[in-house]
C-alpha cells in the first residue's frame, strides 16, 4: 500500500478519535446543566433525569437496529449522518424548549435526535477503525477507546470553566460551541477513505450465525461484564467524593468521575502507545485483579478518602476491559461483520446499565449500604478474568 493511502487512512483513525470525542459530549454535557432545565423551565427534576434514561435506551435500541440496517446503507454516509444528529440535537437543545408549548418535550426531541447519531457512532467507530490497515489492531483500538476518556474530561472541565467565566445562564452558546465539533467532523468523514470491514465478495456473518458461535457468547458476556465493571463504580464515584473528602458535590463531580475518568484514559493510552510489546490477555488479568483488590477496598475499608483512592484505581483497572474485548472479538471472529460490533456494543450498554442498577438494588436490601453494592458487584470483575483465561482455550475459539 502507498504511503499516501496509509496517510489518508491516518486522518480516518483521527475522525474516528474525534468521533468518540463527540459521543463524550452529547454522553455528558446535558446532565451538567440539570439544576439549570429546573430552574429555567420550571421542569421537575424527575422528569430531566429521564433525559439519561431516554438518551440511553434511544442508543440501546440504535445498537440492535444497527445490526440489520448500516450494512445496506454504508459506513461512510451513516457515519456523517450520525454526527449530524448529534450537531442538530445539541443545536436544538437551545431553541426548541422555548419554541414548543412543553419545554420537557423539546428537550426529549433533542436528545432523541442526538442519541440516534451517539448509537449510530457507538456502533461504527470500533469496525472503522478495524478496518483501516494498521499494524496493530489491539493498539489502535485501545487508544480509540482512551479518546472517550479524553472527551468525557475535556467537556466537564471546559463547561465549569465556561460557566465559571461566563455564567451558567449563557449555556446555549457553549452548547453551539460544542456542535461544531460533530459537524466538522461530519465534514471530515466526507473527505476520509473508509475500507470495507469485510473483504469485497466476501460477506458477513448473520445473526443466526452469531449466536451459533460459543466464542461468540464468551464475546458478549465479557462485554456486559467490562461495561457493569465500569459503570458500577464510576456511577457513585461523586458520592464518595463527597463523603471522603467532605466537599461540594461540584467539587465532588471533579475529585471522583473525573479522576475514574483520567485514569481509565491514562491505561488505555498506555496500551494504545506500548501495545506491541505488551500481551493482551495478561494485560487484561492484571487489570481484572487490580479492578477486584478495588472493588474490595471500596467495599471493606472504613476510611472514606482510601474508598476514593480505590474508586480512581478501578478507573485506571477498567480501562482495557471494554476495547481488549472488542479486539479479541475482532481477532477471532474474523467474518462478525458489523452485526458482531453492534451486539458487542449492546452488551456493553447493558452492562453499563446492569451494573449501577445491581449495586443500587443490593444497597437498597442492607438498608442503603453502598459498600455492600459495590462488594457484591465484585461479581463482574471475576467473570471477566474467567472470561480471559476461556479465550486461551482454542476448543472455544473454534467453537
Amino acid at each position: 500500500m502507498s504511503s499516501e493511502k496509509n496517510l489518508n487512512y491516518n486522518k480516518t483513525i483521527y475522525a474516528s478519535f474525534i468521533g468518540y470525542i463527540v459521543q463524550a459530549i452529547i454522553n455528558n454535557f446535558a446532565p451538567l446543566l440539570f439544576l439549570t432545565f429546573q430552574k429555567s423551565y420550571d421542569i421537575a427534576l424527575e422528569q430531566i433525569t429521564m433525559l439519561v434514561t431516554i438518551n440511553f435506551l434511544i442508543q440501546l435500541f440504535v445498537d440492535l437496529l444497527s445490526a440489520k440496517v448500516i450494512d445496506k446503507i454504508g459506513y461512510k454516509p451513516s457515519i456523517i449522518f450520525a454526527h449530524l444528529c448529534c450537531s442538530v440535537g445539541l443545536i436544538l437543545m437551545t431553541v426548541l424548549p422555548d419554541l414548543l408549548p412543553n419545554a420537557f418535550a423539546g428537550l426529549l426531541t433533542a436528545v432523541i435526535i442526538y442519541a440516534i447519531g451517539g448509537g449510530i457512532i457507538e456502533v461504527l467507530i470500533s469496525p472503522i477503525v478495524e478496518s483501516c490497515p494498521t499494524d496493530n489492531k489491539e493498539k489502535a483500538m485501545s487508544l480509540l477507546h482512551s479518546f472517550y476518556c479524553w472527551g468525557h474530561v475535556g467537556v466537564v472541565l471546559i463547561s465549569t470553566l465556561f460557566f465559571k467565566l461566563f455564567s451558567i445562564d449563557n449555556w446555549k452558546v457553549l452548547s453551539v460551541i460544542w456542535a461544531i465539533i460533530p459537524l466538522a467532523n461530519a465534514f471530515l468523514f466526507s473527505r476520509v477513505p473508509i475500507a470495507p470491514l469485510i473483504a469485497n465478495g466476501e460477506k458477513g456473518m448473520s445473526l443466526k450465525e452469531l449466536f451459533s458461535k460459543k466464542f461468540f457468547w464468551l464475546m458478549l458476556i465479557m462485554m456486559i461484564c467490562a461495561g457493569a465493571s465500569e459503570q458500577s463504580v464510576s456511577q457513585w464515584a461523586s458520592t464518595f467524593a463527597e463523603q471522603g473528602l467532605g466537599v461540594s458535590k461540584t467539587i465532588g463531580d471533579l475529585a471522583g468521575p473525573m479522576a475514574f475518568a483520567v485514569l481509565m484514559g491514562i491505561s488505555r493510552a498506555f496500551y494504545g502507545k506500548y501495545g506491541d510489546k505488551i500481551d493482551l490477555d495478561k494485560f487484561m488479568l492484571f487489570s481484572g485483579i487490580l479492578c477486584i483488590i478495588s472493588y474490595l477496598c471500596i467495599g471493606l475499608s472504613d476510611s472514606p478518602v482510601i474508598s476514593l483512592i480505590a474508586c480512581s484505581v478501578c478507573g485506571l483497572s477498567v480501562g482495557i476491559m471494554w476495547p481488549g474485548s472488542f479486539s479479541k472479538a475482532s481477532a477471532s471472529i474474523t467474518h462478525g461483520g458489523t452485526a458482531m460490533f453492534a451486539l458487542l456494543a449492546l452488551g456493553g450498554d447493558l452492562g453499563c446499565s446492569a451494573g449501577p442498577t445491581i449495586v443500587g438494588m443490593v444497597s437498597s436490601a442492607f438498608n442503603d449500604n453502598l459498600k455492600m453494592g459495590i462488594l457484591f458487584a465484585v461479581i463482574f470483575p471475576i467473570l471477566l478474568i474467567i472470561g480471559v483465561l476461556l479465550c486461551r482455550n482454542k476448543k472455544i475459539i473454534n467453537k
